[in-house]
């Protein structure tokens, strides 16, 4: 017997670590779903599936490709329920001289890996994951001494050592390195967005989805729209579908929301991402591709290669520079319990409705209005960031620790203090009116601060800033919402005060049951 050869559910590419140097003679790969991954958060059936399905499908690939499997089903009556207790007893069964792995996306994860050796008195080699363009010891390399770590500086040095988007002369195509400014359309009316590819169940997602409607019919969210890739085949035929049908016009409207449209010109790959069904430098070469064949302009393809080429790396080096202390902080000491209408109850809020209901029935909600609409909500209603979290992991396809929490934690709630984003992405009704069409469908009047119909959001963006003047009296960022606030009348900030006290004490807070 030669290795034992452990692969996760998010590590399911053909070049994995774990994989490299396999002797399909000797080796033996280990792949466990086990109820302990499924439940450690309450998991959106949808990503449940996803997970698990996709899991078979690569089994059934490295079998096809005659490589010896060891491959534990949820359903298996002798099933430990743990990745621990799964490993030990691959480990009896087999008597391997070794265990080999590929590091983690999850703390938890990483420090039950790190008991192993010594629990099962075998040799454990933890690889470092080579799917990603910036390895660990690069990122902590371009920490090391810095006052702020900055996604930008951060982005730039990444653009320079992979060469994507620049020109012979190491100067970034077009001049700039950044045209964020130039990718905050709101949709107009007449922009027809192109429905994505969809991938439609095969028997062996059926068969998942009958598990999981079996073993979880409490979970959040539907299965009736599951469409998501399963394969790396799969995942590849999305990725040009997006290229040839909605990058051109990506870059215009990433920052845009509207009623009905719940992928607008977006990738959709972040699931594939995520699960190693694709990497990032395919992503982003074939973005690059379109752009130097003159098939989508280079605000398009530049905010598509900084969300993976920037912040993707950028959080992921983050999130393990500074755990565990990390999940732990809450610079705003917000502790206001998470409202049941996360979970599917009613809201008169029409942006948060929508965002819920097609998080609910897609597990998918993009970048802006997880930022935007349900973040920014938590954060003026100085929701805990604890049962944020938890939300955002479980009720999202692509939601994986190292990504999903500097994004939540950070970027939408401010709780890190800063870490991650210079200021608070704090916004009045007024922005998500300006980007789009949820409040022309609203019962609440965006242009209203106070009284019976007045949007929650303008009542609590002040209010927060209020709560928070102290704190963020310094930031050049604030300065000129905080000067509006100073010069307010008394009255009128009491008003606003009690406007927000009123609404954050009222039904639409209930705690979550």
């Amino acid at each position: 017997m030669g290795l034992l050869r452990l692969v996760l559910g998010d590590q399911l590419s053909a070049g994995i670590a774990a994989l490299q140097d396999l002797d399909p003679a000797r080796d033996v790969v280990l792949m466990a779903e086990v109820m302990g991954e499924c439940t450690y958060v309450p998991h959106h059936k949808q990503k449940l599936v996803l997970v698990l399905s996709a899991m078979r499908h690569f089994a059934a690939e490295l079998a096809a490709r005659g490589v010896r499997l060891d491959y534990i089903r949820l359903d298996d009556p002798a099933n430990t329920g743990t990745l621990t207790g799964e490993v030990a007893r691959a480990m009896a069964r087999h008597r391997p001289t070794g265990l080999v792995a590929t590091f983690p996306g999850e703390w938890r994860v990483l420090e039950a890996m790190r008991g192993w050796e010594e629990a099962l008195g075998l040799p454990v080699e933890i690889r470092e994951d080579s799917r990603f363009l910036c390895p660990l010891p690069r990122f902590r390399r371009w920490a090391q001494g810095r006052r702020q770590l900055r996604m930008e500086f951060f982005y730039r040095e990444m653009r320079r050592e992979t060469g994507l988007l620049m020109d012979a002369d190491a100067a970034p195509v077009g001049g700039q390195w950044n045209y964020d400014a130039e990718n905050r359309r709101r949709l107009e009316r007449g922009v027809v967005p192109p429905p994505p590819r969809r991938t439609p169940p095969d028997a062996v997602t059926r068969e998942v989805m009958d598990l999981v409607e079996s073993r979880f019919p409490a979970n959040f969210g539907t299965l009736d729209a599951f469409a998501w890739p399963v394969t790396a085949e799969e995942a590849q035929a999305a990725l040009e579908d997006f290229i040839a049908a909605r990058l051109a016009r990506f870059g215009d409207y990433q920052d845009a929301m509207a009623s009905g449209e719940p992928v607008l010109f977006h990738a959709l790959v972040s699931t594939s991402l995520n699960l190693g069904l694709l990497t990032p430098r395919a992503c982003c070469e074939a973005a690059e591709a379109a752009f130097r064949a003159g098939r989508a302009p280079l605000n398009a393809v530049e905010g598509f290669i900084r969300q993976i080429l920037g912040w993707r790396e950028y959080v992921r080096g983050l999130y393990w520079l500074k755990m565990p202390d990390y999940a732990a902080t809450n610079a705003l000491e917000a502790t206001r319990p998470l409202p049941w209408s996360w979970w599917g109850g009613e809201t008169r809020m029409n942006c948060l409705k929508q965002v819920v209901r097609q998080t609910r029935d897609l597990a998918y909600a993009h970048h802006i209005q997880r930022l935007m609409v349900t973040g920014n909500f938590a954060l003026l209603a100085g929701l805990d960031p604890a049962p944020v979290n938890e939300w955002y992991m479980a009720v999202y396809a692509d939601a994986f620790e190292w990504v999903e929490l500097p994004n939540t934690h950070g970027m939408a709630l401010h709780a890190d203090g800063g870490v991650i984003a210079s200021k608070p992405y704090a916004a009045s009704g007024a922005y998500i009116n300006r980007m789009s069409d949820y409040c022309r469908g609203c019962a609440y009047d965006v242009k209203a601060a106070t009284g019976p119909d007045a949007c929650p959001m303008n009542a609590l963006y002040w209010d927060f800033l209020a709560r928070h003047e102290r704190r963020f009296g310094g930031n050049p960022r604030l300065a000129m919402p905080l000067r509006a606030l100073r010069a307010m009348p008394p009255a009128k900030r009491e008003a606003l005060r009690a406007q927000a006290a009123a609404f954050l004490a009222g039904p639409e807070m209930r705690p979550e049951a």
